[in-house]
């Protein structure tokens, strides 16, 4: 055990006396009493150990305490389970002494923090079964996920002592999972930086470029700024309006963000600058007034864009934001968006749920965090459910843009974008939906699977006749109509599950074949399955027809690739290593070190690692490794769907990966082009292709329309310095607007 020095007292103290000075909500005797004595406490049970980084580690539930009172508002029960959060998972202290030293609830509190240790399946998510079973504490207390996002903050906070692979996996996980979740919580501050912070850890390169360009525009940024603040003050004090009034810069994920979804610069995202008036309402008249009378001052100056407004005030977002936006245009010609709040609305836009208790200002009836937590928890009581696929569903719930619909009474209902009718009749009640058969949408007939939009009012109607369809399944959008759905299928799944099975084991006896692993997985890989149970329910259903599959058992297997990659998705540990030529019962490849960098060199090519087919990336491309059930590495784009995916869900199986250098293999890249269509244009793009040396075209496509033409090309190159190389050449060919390169290549393949 590592001996305390005199300077790791003096950081304790000095971090535990910050605390102190930020809990406003603990300034009584008893209240300071608590938490000092769970501050000495825990101080004792961490004793002599020590983080990655080499701090006391008693420094960081001191930092998830600080975390929770100054940013979160939260009161002295949960600074004293912040404070004990670890001590039931590392020493030798149990619930019950906590109990018994600071009362049931902050027992029950750390309970739900204790990290959840245990073997689970083999095929199933260490950290997607965590992450379930921590939501299940919602039930008890709301504090429980409130201090896991402070504790998840504070580890992003300190993640540059982690190793490369575990800053990869902790940072996928956070932008999967908990930075969605900070926002359905209203924790608008604690998102942003997650998502910050997760970027720093996934993109590196990307995240400093930003940084260096926001400081290199900082100072021209400002000078707008204060043009377009200035007029807007003097306005406001003449009307006798208390208020602040300042920039809200756009955060670096969301710049990077829009730049990967919209495919364009970073000179182009600063097209929009946003203003945030916070002002102190004057009392005895509603907010809202005031709200729209600020409105009115700032287009005395500004002319507004009128289908930019956006009211949060008159019906407030899900996750409880209220405020007015509107789109107006400034001084020098450019769009500025104006957030207008008052100072309690700004409260709840930062800290979230943790401070709706102080103002209390919906009277009664069930908030929109109440029916939020109620889907969660019918999700999470589905037990059918298995951990990954709860993942996927609670994602789901975890929606940033948000439609209000009404029922025929007039009710509003909060749902996702793109939510159907159908999804509207499960909000409603369960039943309604099983028995649905259509609705009406603003007094019109429309299907089930009718696309909502805000401000419609839908009528459900409903037959005692009607049962769940498993079409149903294609076009929903919420996650507690998919469980409520999926829980309908479940007796009828079995029944049909049994009856697949028995009449395959028959079939195959009858024929006098085996019915071993090598089997089931060409049955599995034939009809694109992704376990037996999926392959015994359709057979039971009918859908595959069972004289089929003799022919399907005899044929010869797929290449060794294809059979990796598979391999990902159905998770069958019996798959053996095989070649079309030759078809073993081979034994399992020795398990990869994941503690060590993978170094992907020309020679190693195919033996120790191998490229995902779905973003195939190319040397010089931000990479890692997943680890498949059968110790293959396959290697994914940081930036690719399935490896953001892979990273939140299955992060004890990724790997770092590093290029070496690549001059012999070539890798497929895909560019696309834009310009005017111009005679003799296309000549010159192949002829600078065809006069690169580390470059070779697979195929080329051209379209032309109202004189402009875009292409696509399908390039080999041996790494991203030729590619963008490549690049910079065609770009400055005349009449071309855009040359980029597609990073999703899987679509144009």
């Amino acid at each position: 055990m590592d001996i305390e020095t005199e300077r790791d007292k003096e950081l304790i103290l000095e971090a535990y006396k910050a605390l102190l000075k930020d809990c406003k909500r603990s300034r009584a005797a008893e209240s300071q009493k608590m938490i000092d004595k769970a501050f000495h406490f825990a101080w004792k049970a961490h004793k002599g150990v020590r983080r990655r980084s080499g701090e006391p580690y008693i420094m960081h539930p001191i930092g998830v305490a600080h975390i929770a009172a100054k940013e979160m508002g939260l009161g002295t029960k949960s600074i004293v389970a912040c404070l004990l959060h670890d001590v039931v998972e590392d020493t030798e202290y149990t619930l019950e002494d906590i109990e018994n030293l600071f009362g049931a609830k902050v027992s029950q509190i750390v309970d739900g923090l204790t990290k959840i240790k245990g073997v689970f399946d083999k095929q199933t998510s260490m950290q997607a079964e965590n992450f379930r079973k921590m939501l299940l504490t919602l039930s008890d207390d709301l504090r429980v996920i409130l201090i896991k996002m402070a504790d998840r903050l504070h580890n992003m906070r300190t993640l540059s002592s982690m190793p490369l692979r575990k800053q990869m996996k902790i940072a996928g996980e956070t932008l999967f999972l908990f930075a969605p979740l900070a926002h359905r919580m209203g924790l608008n501050r604690i998102k942003t930086e997650l998502e910050n912070l997760s970027l720093k850890y996934e993109h590196p390169d990307d995240y400093k470029a930003i940084c260096k360009k926001i400081e290199k525009q900082e100072e021209k940024q400002e000078k707008l700024i204060a043009k377009i603040i200035t007029p807007l003050q003097t306005k406001l004090q003449e009307n006798n309006i208390e208020c602040s009034i300042k920039n809200r810069p756009r955060s670096i994920y969301s710049i990077w963000n829009k730049m990967q979804v919209q495919k364009i610069s970073i000179d182009e995202i600063y097209d929009l600058i946003s203003v945030r008036v916070v002002f102190k309402p004057q009392e005895g008249i509603p907010e809202k007034n005031q709200c729209w009378n600020i409105y009115s001052l700032i287009t005395d100056i500004y002319k507004p864009k009128p289908e930019r407004i956006r009211d949060w005030v008159s019906t407030p977002k899900a996750n409880g934001y209220e405020a007015l936006h509107i789109t107006a245009m400034g001084p020098l010609g450019n769009w500025v968006e104006f957030q207008i709040r008052t100072e309690r609305m700004d409260d709840i836009a930062e800290k979230g749920f943790a401070v709706h208790s102080k103002y209390n200002t919906n009277g009664s009836g069930e908030s929109e965090l109440d029916k939020w937590l109620k889907d969660v928890r019918e999700i999470l009581d589905n037990p059918e459910a298995d951990a990954m696929a709860f993942l996927d569903e609670f994602k789901l719930n975890l929606f940033s843009h948000e439609i209000q619909v009404f029922t025929p009474k007039g009710h509003i209902k909060t749902l996702p974008k793109n939510a159907t009718s159908l999804d509207f009749a499960y909000d409603i009640h369960t039943d309604i939906g099983n028995q649905c058969i259509g609705a009406k949408v603003n007094h019109r007939l429309v299907p089930l699977s009718h696309v909502l939009k805000s401000g419609d009012q839908v009528e459900i109607l409903t037959s005692e006749k009607q049962k769940p369809k498993h079409e149903w399944l294609e076009f929903i959008v919420t996650a507690k109509a998919k469980s409520k759905i999926k829980t309908a299928f479940k007796k009828e799944r079995k029944e049909y599950t049994a009856k697949g099975s028995k009449n395959l084991e028959s079939h195959i006896d009858d024929l006098g074949l085996r019915l071993n692993a090598k089997a089931f997985r060409k049955m599995l890989e034939h009809y694109n399955l992704s376990n037996k149970e999926e392959l015994y329910y359709k057979l039971g259903l009918g859908k595959i027809d069972i004289n089929e599959v003799e022919s399907v058992i005899k044929k010869k297997s797929r290449s060794k690739f294809i059979k990796y990659w598979k391999l990902q998705f159905f998770g069958d540990s019996e798959n053996n290593d095989e070649t079309p030529e030759q078809e073993t019962d081979d034994t399992q490849k020795p398990s990869v070190d994941k503690k060590k960098t993978l170094v992907l060199s020309e020679m190693s090519a195919n033996e120790t690692y191998r490229i995902a087919p779905c973003c195939k990336p190319i040397p010089g491309d931000e990479v890692l490794g997943y680890v498949d059930m059968a110790n293959n590495v396959i290697i994914h784009k940081r930036k690719c769907p399935n490896a953001i995916k892979l990273m939140s869900s299955q992060g004890d199986r990724i790997l770092a990966a590093n290029w070496t250098s690549h001059r012999l293999m070539s890798f497929l890249a895909v560019i696309e082009l834009s310009g005017i269509d111009k005679i003799g244009i296309v000549n010159e793009v192949t002829n600078i292709i065809s006069k690169d040396h580390d470059v070779n075209m697979r195929s080329l496509h051209f379209e032309s329309h109202d004189g402009i033409f875009e292409g696509l090309i399908h390039l080999y190159v041996h790494n991203t310095e030729d590619l963008n190389n490549l690049i910079m050449k065609l770009i400055k060919i005349k009449g071309l607007d855009n040359v980029k390169r597609i990073e999703n290549i899987e679509e144009y393949s």
